[in-house]
């Protein structure tokens, strides 16, 4: 504030000032839809509810309209909810969630995971990532190896028990997709880098996990780096099988 001649004026400290929302931008936007989504996917808002109107909702949370709208954008994509004219913005069914989205994965997650959601998770798993060990070990190249290498130091250096050992343990999933350039199989990588991850950390819940997994990742790799596909996914297959085995335990 200046005065007549251009000076800095001082501002009276007991003068009112109007009180702005926290305004927009991509992590405010998160923030939002982190909180939207982890109430719908926890089952706060069942599928048919109405989420209240864009003028309570933005109050409520102390945040522009437009960020509130951004972040129903956000949900919509991911298939949680649907808004019309007038009707506002609907909860949808399960059927239609794109529960293989990453922040899906991680908001359900967040709470105790529902029981049949692990299992489908584990079933895709599976299906795919033997298959695509197989893949990988006929069509890897050096690049291919190294990454996987690579990430197995990392995993044994920091364990599963850290997010460093967890980022690594996506990286060896990741490189095992992308080495079958096969580009349907590497659009899945996000997906299964997420089921990966939030189900070992949810295995570390309440106690450490039951064994060492490293030695069936060094299986896997073995088998790739030896171009023996059907070692490749013998071995990737028990990888998942002892995975669900320990998830099993752990939610005991």
């Amino acid at each position: 504030m200046t005065d007549a001649k251009g000076e800095a004026k001082p501002v009276d400290a007991a003068t009112p000032t109007t009180r702005q929302p926290r305004g927009t931008g991509r992590r405010l936007r998160g923030a939002i839809a982190h909180k939207l989504g982890l109430a719908i996917v926890s089952g706060e808002y069942a599928p048919g509810d109405t989420l209240s109107g864009e003028i309570a909702f933005s109050e409520a949370l102390d945040v522009s309209r437009s960020a509130y709208r951004e972040a129903v954008q956000v949900l919509t994509a991911k298939g949680l909810v649907e808004s019309r004219p007038k009707a506002g913005t609907r909860v949808l069914p399960r059927s239609r969630w794109n529960l293989l989205d990453p922040d899906v994965v991680a908001w359900a997650f967040a709470g105790d995971p529902d029981v049949q959601f692990i299992r489908s998770l584990f079933e895709l798993r599976a299906i795919v990532e033997p298959a695509a060990a197989r893949l990988a070990a006929e069509r890897r190249d050096r690049a291919d190896l190294k990454a996987m290498k690579d990430a197995l130091g990392a995993m044994r250096r920091h364990t599963l028990a850290t997010e460093a050992g967890l980022a690594a343990d996506r990286d060896f999933h990741d490189a095992i997709l992308r080495a079958t350039r096969n580009d349907a199989l590497v659009v899945l990588s996000a997906s299964i880098g997420a089921a990966v991850n939030w189900t070992t950390q949810f295995k570390q819940r309440a106690r450490a996990l039951p064994r060492d997994p490293l030695p069936d990742h060094i299986r896997v790799y073995d088998g790739i780096a030896a171009g023996d596909p059907e070692a490749a996914g013998a071995a990737m297959r028990a990888l998942v099988e002892l995975a669900l085995e320990d998830t099993r335990h752990a939610m005991e």
